[in-house]
């Protein structure tokens, strides 16, 4: 199948070059001065249409791909010079044509004359979208898919020219500030009328320039006329064909005017369709920057989680979702912007999952115990996002933001789950365990620029975070997983009491306050050079409790000892002074930088103050080659010291699993880390060729190191400094061109190697006490996860077009490999003006170089829709895995174990769906 679908597509595209030739120039000034990104396009004078469009290299050369023995109109433009067009006649020849465009002014209604596909003015490129799409297009995401530097992944994320895109805009409105996902997944194609890429973006006018914004994207999405000052959109509803009862209710309502703006979407299905995951969830930041990005110091609140499953869309037993979205941003006067959001989620997913866990000898690094676990599982989760945000701009000197964010979930997850335990079999036995959390966390923030003349501006930066988790978890088991026999030494166990069934709880309560300040100085020099001087403080207060209860065969409930329960403050301040310099030179750009920090760190439990205070200078370096407008070599060099929050200190145990304990290190001390990245980045215009690549080495010193010792499938584990370096170095390249209008090919390559010290303790040593580097033995591992993918794809008019693809993935872990292999194709087929076909299909073929685990599996995705021209109905029958594949797999690896899983997925079923436009 996959031979037979290349050769179509070789077979027309051979046809397609034997009807065309090449008709190149170049185009330059009255001087003789080649154009850089100037415009030109051919329009058939028959058709009226738009055939062949290109945009100029430094030294003015175009080329365009056009049909023989044809008349047509060349348009050429640039701007601040006068658009000029001629008229050229093709032969079977190729064909030079040179242009000189005269200065001047554009001409006025030129624009509504015609549309180049792709303009480019200063930092901003403009994608025409009615020139690259042909009617099969039902979202944002399958127009940016077709465009030229513009990728989009399967988790909505976009990126340009290599660059992620940090906001998305609709007609300069923020669309769900701080996730590209929501708009490319719902705002309708047919909307569209240019796409904006806003490159070196920066939302602070005044500190363009000053602050170093190269890896800064946005996107302005702006409509056709007929979508503004009126409500558009679409609602959609289906239900399940034949077998099952899945259904689906979509409505997605959108109002622009220049005065206000709201955006309504709504998702009730059990079909596994997911508008916002709970990974999404986790990550989503409101658009909160990090202000501290510059100040040396990684002092990130731990997330106390309780390691629920995170599951993505279609990839469960069973998935039900209730999803809920509105946006709105409101002008009451010109200066002042006032925008915020509201989401909410309510999800139910099944989920039935084997894992064979494979725990590592310390020693040797060779398989120790394997853990062979059969577990079902619900899962609960509800979540709310809410922001509010006001923006005030009364001039160019005077930028006042403050914004406020909530986020609340609640979580629970009910599992079942039967453990084999080789060789110690007599560790066989059923668990039942409940998580619970409602995690909840407010941040607001406060930020006021100020210019005070041509040389001299002002920032402030202030950002509060409260935050509060509350994970509660149970396990019914029927061993006691710690008894004295086990850990060797009674501190190092719950001192559970006899019991047909152990049943185990733990409370955890964690409160964060957090706030961060800073002042900056921006002095210019001169017109290429500033020095930024700043003063900040970062202070956090946490709280940690917790306890561990049994309840006991006869109801009663035992509290256990002291040995099980924390109560433990911690505070951290980071007063700080950093100096930086920024200047050009020709092509370069240097941005050195020094921060001198004041740390004062205690964590305070069981009436003993721990302290840690000392300074640190931290250098970083940042510069940059522009090597041509669109092709840069980037360095970046930092030092950074890293803290980690409140619950690594706990001395009391914590009942982190079935079969893990875990007690803190109040003696703790920071990381130091370095981190070296080099980028390259090209893109070509001229033949739309994107080539970027990057290598990071990162270097850890005194890590904070996890200590574990198992008995069995059973750990106990601590935190430690380590005297012994961690490294790594990733890398990334890739390669993708559009060519002859009609077809994009793409090559990647995702490279990563790990070298962890790892530490194990054996708990029968009969040593005493909490395991520690003395006693432990230090394991070293490697991991080297690579990747790889190539894709070509056609984007016709009239003509079916194709995406054929082919990846895989070796995942080289202590022990073992693990190999995916997946091709891949996509097919979109629009024709009679009416008829839209759609299918994705992937297979896969996964497997360990041992040979205990191989599986192929596969899933196709089809779709045929009908809607009549100018009609507001649409009609839609398919599926999602046709195939009826069962289940799929994964693997995971962390400094003791490597797990490979197996998981079921829905299985196939076939829906109607009817959707009307407003």
């Amino acid at each position: 199948m996959r031979n037979f679908l290349l050769a179509v597509v070789l077979l027309v595209s051979a046809f397609v070059q034997a009807q065309s030739i090449h008709v190149q120039g170049t185009i330059k000034d009255s001087t003789g001065t080649g154009l850089e990104m100037a415009n030109i396009m051919a329009v058939n004078k028959t058709t009226n249409e738009m055939e062949s469009y290109a945009i100029t290299n430094e030294k003015g050369k175009y080329q365009l791909t056009l049909k023989t023995n044809t008349s047509y109109i060349l348009k050429s433009s640039y701007i601040g010079y006068t658009p000029k067009e001629e008229i050229i006649n093709t032969t079977t020849d190729d064909m030079v044509k040179d242009l000189v465009l005269q200065q001047g002014v554009e001409l006025a209604g030129l624009e509504i004359t015609y549309e180049m596909p792709v303009t480019i003015k200063g930092d901003t490129i403009v994608y025409n979208s009615d020139s690259f799409t042909n009617g099969s297009e039902r979202k944002l995401e399958d127009v940016l898919k077709k465009l030229p530097g513009v990728e989009v992944n399967d988790d909505g994320e976009v990126t340009v020219e290599g660059k992620t895109v940090s906001k998305l805009m609709v007609e300069g409105k923020d669309f769900f500030d701080g996730d590209t996902k929501l708009g490319v997944k719902n705002i309708p194609a047919d909307a569209l009328d240019k796409i904006e890429v806003l490159r070196n973006y920066n939302e602070v006018s005044q500190l363009k320039g000053l602050e170093n914004n190269q890896d800064n994207v946005a996107m302005n999405i702006k409509l056709k006329d007929g979508k503004k000052n009126f409500w558009f959109g679409d609602v959609t509803a289906g239900a399940s064909i034949g077998e099952g009862e899945r259904y689906l209710v979509n409505p997605k309502l959108f109002y622009y005017s220049p005065k206000y703006s709201i955006n309504v979407i709504g998702n009730l299905n059990n079909n596994g369709e997911l508008p916002l995951t709970i990974q999404d969830y986790m990550k989503f930041s409101g658009g909160f920057r990090n202000m501290m990005r510059k100040g040396g110091t990684s002092f990130n609140i731990g997330s106390n989680d309780l390691g629920i499953s995170l599951l993505r869309n279609n990839r469960a037993k069973e998935i039900e979702t209730k999803f809920g979205a509105a946006n709105f941003s409101y002008n009451p006067i010109e200066s002042l912007t006032i925008s915020g959001f509201g989401i909410y989620n309510s999800s139910r997913t099944e989920t039935e999952t084997q894992t064979r866990n494979q725990i590592l000898d310390p020693e040797t690094g060779e398989t120790q115990t394997i853990q062979e676990t059969d577990e079902r599982s619900l899962q609960k989760s509800d979540f709310a996002l809410f922001k509010l945000s006001g923006s005030y701009i009364p001039n160019k000197n005077l930028h006042v933001d403050y914004d406020a964010f909530v986020k609340a979930s609640s979580q629970q997850e009910d599992n079942g789950l039967f453990s084999s335990v080789f060789p110690e079999t007599e560790q066989d036995q059923e668990i039942y365990s409940v998580k619970k959390q409602k995690p909840f966390s407010f941040n607001q923030n406060f930020n006021l620029y100020y210019t005070l003349d041509d040389k001299n501006v002002l920032a402030f930066e202030a950002q509060h975070l409260y935050q509060d988790e509350d994970p509660f978890y149970n396990a019914n088991l029927g061993n006691n997983p710690f008894p004295d026999s086990v850990t060797g030494d009674t501190s190092l166990n719950l001192g559970l009491s006899p019991a047909t069934r152990y049943d185990i709880s733990q409370e955890r309560f964690v409160t964060t306050n957090k706030l961060d300040v800073k002042a900056d100085y921006y002095y210019m020099v001169t017109p290429r050079s500033n020095i930024n001087l700043t003063l900040g403080d970062t202070y956090s207060y946490q709280s940690f409790n917790s306890d561990i209860f049994q309840i006991l065969d006869n109801g009663s409930q035992d509290n256990l000892d002291d040995n099980s329960k924390n109560d433990v403050n911690y505070s951290f301040n980071d007063v700080f002074l950093g100096l930086h310099y920024k200047f050009i030179t020709g092509k370069f750009t240097f941005n050195p930088g020094v921060s001198l920090h004041s740390y004062n760190v205690y964590n305070e439990q069981k009436d003993v103050k721990v302290n840690n205070d000392f300074y640190r200078v931290l250098p970083d370096v940042y510069a940059l080659y522009q090597i041509k407008k669109s092709e840069s070599l980037t360095y970046t060099y930092n030092m950074t010291t890293q803290f980690t929050d409140v619950t690594n200190f706990a001395q009391g145990l914590i009942f982190t699993n079935y079969n893990s304990l875990f007690r803190g290190n109040p003696y703790l001390e920071n990381a130091l880390y370095q981190s070296h990245n080099l980028r390259y980045f090209k893109f070509d215009m001229f033949n739309f060729t994107q080539v970027f690549g990057s290598i990071t080495y990162n270097h850890r010193m005194d890590a904070i190191k996890s200590l574990a010792g198992y008995n069995g499938a059973n750990s106990i584990s601590t935190m430690e400094n380590s005297n012994f370096a961690d490294e790594s170095i990733s890398g990334v390249i890739g390669y993708n061109r559009s060519f002859w209008r009609y077809y994009k090919a793409s090559v990647g390559a995702n490279l990563n190697w790990n070298k962890y010290n790892n530490f194990r303790f054996d708990p029968q040593s009969g040593v005493q006490g909490v395991p520690s580097l003395e006693n432990s033995i230090r394991q070293t591992n490697e991991q080297f996860t690579q990747s790889y993918s190539v894709s070509f794809s056609t984007n016709y008019k009239t003509m079916p077009n194709l995406e054929l693809g082919y990846s895989i993935s070796i995942n080289d872990y202590a022990n073992n490999k693990f190999y995916n292999h997946r091709p891949f194709a996509k097919l979109d087929y629009y024709f009679w003006d009416s008829f839209t076909v759609t299918a994705d299909y992937q297979f896969n073929h996964y497997y360990n170089d041992a040979k205990t685990s191989d599986n192929k599996y596969d899933f196709l995705d089809a779709y045929v829709m009908y809607r009549k021209p100018g009609s507001k109905w649409e009609f839609k029958v398919g599926g999602t895995n046709l195939l009826n594949t069962t289940s799929l797999n994964d693997d995971s690896f962390n400094q003791f174990r490597t797990s490979v899983s197996r998981y079921r997925v829905q299985p196939r079923y076939l829906m109607l769906t009817i959707k009307y436009g407003i």
